[in-house]
């Protein structure tokens, strides 16, 4: 007998999987290249001290800080923010704003105050790599009130890195003065270091609301500002530094007022405790994405 055919069975059809290329986009890319570039900006500034050319490498160095700053606004506006880009902008902070303004100024001054110069720098760097080791374990603190994202907790790290530079600026119109002593310049240097790692209450610019009756006048002041930054560079940039410094007073007494006022809406104060704080209580604005405590 013989057996049926058996009859053989078709196998679907399945096309095979196309492999796809994964890469980056311009979006999440383009800010990644500014961190880059902020990077080799801090780097140069190094090489210009290593060959005694103080004047471009302090100009790398603020070329450094335009970078950083452009690179989180153009990540946010092209919506190309990563993990990635966020640890590779700490890593460029901390060289650019923390290692190289400390062996320029160790460079050009502090090495002739021998190891208690060492120190001094030294200090400054520490102290930079802790406030964004602060700063990147605070980014989701949800605890903060709303008036506080208005705020940073001491001087950014950009900012500290233009303060204890101003020695080294104000010597490129006075060659010579108390100001060049190694003394005076460690001691500066110290406090800026202190700054970095203080609770003071600084301005944030990133969220000021400017009340349109006054953006005339601002405009104004920035074309001023900008005209006064090509023709007297360094004398500019050293009286800004000073306006810088003498902000955090008011920062901190706006802060302990919006403070004051937060805890009574909480029912955490009474009236009378509250009583000498007479400026309106502060709408809470939206919350940037970098938030106090940095």
């Amino acid at each position: 007998m013989m057996r049926p055919e058996h009859r053989q069975r078709r196998r679907p059809f399945r096309r095979r999987p196309v492999v796809r290329i994964r890469g980056l986009t311009i979006n999440r890319l383009l800010p990644n290249i500014l961190t880059t570039l902020a990077l080799c900006a801090g780097l140069t500034g190094i090489r210009y001290a290593v060959h005694e050319r103080w004047e471009q490498a302090v100009t790398a160095i603020l070329v450094a800080a335009v970078l950083d700053g452009l690179d989180g606004r153009v990540a946010r506006l092209l919506r190309g923010s990563s993990k990635f880009g966020a640890e590779l902008d700490s890593l460029a902070d901390i060289v650019s704003f923390g290692v190289s303004p400390a062996i320029i100024l160790y460079l050009w001054m502090m090495q002739d105050a021998g190891s208690l110069g060492w120190v001094a720098v030294m200090a400054y760097a520490v102290c930079a790599a802790l406030r964004l080791a602060r700063f990147n374990t605070a980014l989701d603190d949800t605890t903060l009130p709303p008036f506080a994202y208005n705020y940073f907790t001491g001087v950014p790290v950009p900012a500290g890195a233009m303060l204890i530079l101003m020695p080294l600026m104000i010597s490129f119109e006075f060659s010579s003065g108390f100001w060049a002593a190694p003394l005076l310049v460690g001691l500066w240097t110290v406090f800026v270091a202190l700054l970095l790692v203080s609770r003071i209450p600084t301005f944030s610019m990133k969220v000021v609301r400017i009340p349109q009756e006054y953006i005339v006048p601002v405009l104004v002041g920035v074309g001023l500002v900008a005209t006064l930054l090509v023709t007297a560079t360094w004398p500019t940039l050293v009286a800004l530094g000073l306006i810088y410094v003498g902000s955090m007073f008011f920062s901190v007494r706006r802060y302990a007022h919006l403070k004051r006022q937060a805890a009574l809406m909480m029912g955490e104060l009474d009236e009378e405790e509250a009583a000498p704080a007479a400026v309106p209580a502060q709408q809470p604005p939206d919350r940037p994405d970098q938030p106090n405590a940095a």
